[in-house]
């Protein structure tokens, strides 16, 4: 495997070692600004498109894989998704937070509690 960047997109090479046929090299592309637009890294995209190819590799049974692919803007959301938390579970925790905070208490309660040691 290995990864180059040129210009506007970035590309993901494999070399595919089947015992069956010829070594053939898989070449996957994204656009660099994608990375930007759906929350991804540049150090997601070899473990993203080597999902992609075997993803391929067993729905091509009965059909040879294809030399160039595209990571589309679905399969990257798809990966971001899978991947790291999702940002309404974030959301609904800052909310609740911001709930409690507000939540005023009966005179004499206080939300610190102290323990003191046993003296002996």
């Amino acid at each position: 495997m290995w990864v180059s960047s040129r210009g506007r997109s970035s590309r993901i090479q494999f070399l595919l070692r089947e015992s069956s046929i010829e070594p053939q090299e898989i070449t996957f592309t994204i656009l660099n600004e994608a990375f930007r637009s759906h929350g991804l890294g540049y150090q997601d995209a070899p473990d993203l498109c080597s999902l992609k190819l075997h993803r391929e590799m067993a729905n091509s049974m009965d059909r040879p894989l294809k030399t160039h692919y595209r990571i589309s803007g679905t399969e990257l959301d798809d990966y971001r998704y899978s991947h790291f938390p999702k940002p309404q579970l974030l959301f609904i925790r800052e909310k609740l937070h911001t709930i409690s905070s507000n939540v005023s208490l009966a005179p004499g309660y206080s939300r610190c509690h102290s323990v003191s040691p046993i003296r002996a």
